[in-house]
């Protein structure tokens, strides 16, 4: 007997059919002799018809009573699964955040998992039940309730799955697996077998959209299997796993792009000690987050100071770079929310020369210029102006042959 954890997305309880489409599929498990944990999103468009009532109520809309509205997409999702497994016979209960005790910071909407209590679920499946637990919800210590932002679904899931020591969890979507890159701009874009936790965190933070980073996180700190496949199919997907020897063979993983970014620029910027926490510590303490950052000297003890935030924060954050550049003296700021981040990825540049070289040359002979670099050690991102997205992310999946296993071969040495 295995315990399984099973989470499924909006578009995989769309509405009531596709709910006792995922009931049966469930109780199939069940009756195979497993013990299933589901973890379910709300309806799809659902998150964003709460957003758009509480925008119409008030301007700025208290984060607390959000997480209140938000929670309750799930509260249906997860209370109609529950009857239709009955309906196929089987015992089954529907547990929201509070209930199970999964345990969040103050954080309102964007919550962070800090414990979870398994007690109730342990006895709900010793007593034979299917357990249907409201995903992207928690509840703080003052008995709030909170959700965990966009994603927290698969964040739940895998949480849920450490906590339980399950034997593996299954995110169930709309796609079959982790692809290549994203199979509406390539259609040559393949479905990956197998991936490292470090390959899907930096897929994830690059824009790749199969995983939440906070779940990829969950899993490599307690070694959960996942397995991301599809709602609609019985194919195998992509496993999520620990770094394999194999895996060092293949120069690159996947080609991705954020296009949910902005870039400011602060120029002529006295170069003088601690400019740079001058400068940074105003944006945290607006809750702005920061990504690539590059600092280019001028002559005359003076610097350019050039990141990217955000695309939705950027008005708020060039209000707050207005302000310091006029208290640090700097000449001007300016920006563009027209850029993209495109990232290749892959754990075999730990031992392989020349993909950085590979890259520039492709997007040099494509006519797209670069204007950020940024590295890890098995990355490469490149932010581009975003009418090249597509070209590029093309023209990058073909350089590393990623339509086909690209094993390592002496033609990136």
């Amino acid at each position: 007997m295995a315990l399984i954890v099973q989470k499924f997305g909006g578009t995989s309880v769309a509405n009531p059919e596709k709910i006792k489409a995922v009931a049966d599929k469930v109780v199939d498990y069940h009756r195979l002799g497993n013990q299933m944990v589901i973890v379910l999103s709300a309806m799809a468009g659902e998150t964003n018809r709460f957003i758009e009532l509480a925008a119409q109520v008030q301007e700025f809309p208290d984060a607390r009573e959000m997480d209140v509205i938000l929670s309750s997409g799930e509260q249906v999702t997860v209370a109609l699964c529950a009857m239709a497994i009955k309906e196929d016979g089987v015992d089954a209960v529907s547990l929201l955040g509070d209930q199970v005790k999964i345990r969040t910071d103050t954080s309102h909407t964007r919550a962070r998992i800090e414990d979870i209590d398994t007690e109730l679920i342990k006895k709900h499946l010793k007593d034979g039940k299917i357990v249907v637990v409201a995903g992207f919800q928690g509840v703080t210590d003052y008995n709030d309730i909170t959700t965990l932002g966009r994603g927290g679904s698969d964040t739940t899931a895998v949480a849920l799955a450490a906590a339980l020591q399950a034997d593996k969890c299954e995110i169930f979507t709309d796609v079959e697996g982790v692809y290549t890159t994203d199979p509406n701009i390539h259609s040559g874009a393949r479905k990956i077998d197998r991936i490292s936790y470090d390959e899907m965190l930096e897929l994830a933070s690059l824009g790749a959209k199969v995983l939440d980073i906070r779940s990829v996180s969950f899993a490599k700190r307690y070694n959960v299997p996942v397995h991301v496949r599809s709602t609609f199919t019985d194919k195998e997907g992509t496993w999520v796993v620990e770094e394999e020897k194999e895996m060092e063979s293949m120069l690159v993983s996947g080609v991705t792009y954020n296009k949910n970014e902005a870039r400011i620029t602060i120029s002529k910027v006295p170069d003088t000690p601690g400019i740079a926490s001058k400068i940074f510590t105003p944006i945290s303490n607006a809750e702005i987050i920061v990504d690539m950052i590059i600092q280019n000297t001028r002559a005359g003890a003076l610097t350019d100071m050039t990141f990217t935030v955000p695309r939705l924060d950027y008005d708020r954050a060039m209000e707050v770079v207005k302000k310091v550049a006029d208290d640090v003296g700097a000449e001007r700021v300016d920006g563009s929310r027209e850029i993209t981040k495109v990232s290749v990825v892959g754990v075999g540049m730990r031992n392989h020369s020349g993909i950085a070289t590979t890259i520039f040359q492709v997007l040099a002979r494509e006519g797209i210029n670069i204007s950020m670099i940024s590295t890890s050690e098995i990355k490469v991102s490149c932010v581009i102006d975003e009418k090249y997205t597509e070209l590029a992310v093309r023209a990058l999946h073909d350089a590393f042959a990623l339509d086909k296993d690209n094993v390592t071969d002496d033609s990136h040495e």
